[in-house]
């Protein structure tokens, strides 16, 4: 499994928790964050797959714009799922429409 996250995310605590529990981390190294340049083998950065983060959360700010779906008021996760893909037919509806 592999997570990838921005730069704010680039944190000790944070990397050695996903290796601990087996998962990937896919974060640039953010230089503001370190005091000593770290020495040594650099983290793996994976800067193709990274892209496509930006891919989900630009979908997740479409989603916000549908007030209903934000808050998550339903009960069931079918019932959550049919108002997210409601959202997403409404948006094809408008870039096509």
């Amino acid at each position: 499994m592999i997570i990838s996250a921005d730069a704010a995310h680039d944190a000790r605590k944070i990397r050695q928790y996903n290796r601990n529990r087996g998962i990937r981390s896919n974060i640039p190294v953010n230089r503001r964050s370190w005091i000593h340049p770290k020495r040594g083998r650099p983290f793996w950065f994976d800067p193709e797959l990274y892209k496509k983060r930006s891919a989900i959360e630009r979908f997740f700010s479409w989603i916000e714009a549908f007030k209903k779906v934000t808050p998550r008021y339903e009960r069931y996760e079918h019932s959550f799922l049919g108002l997210i893909r409601l959202a997403c037919a409404m948006m094809i509806w408008r870039i096509l429409g």
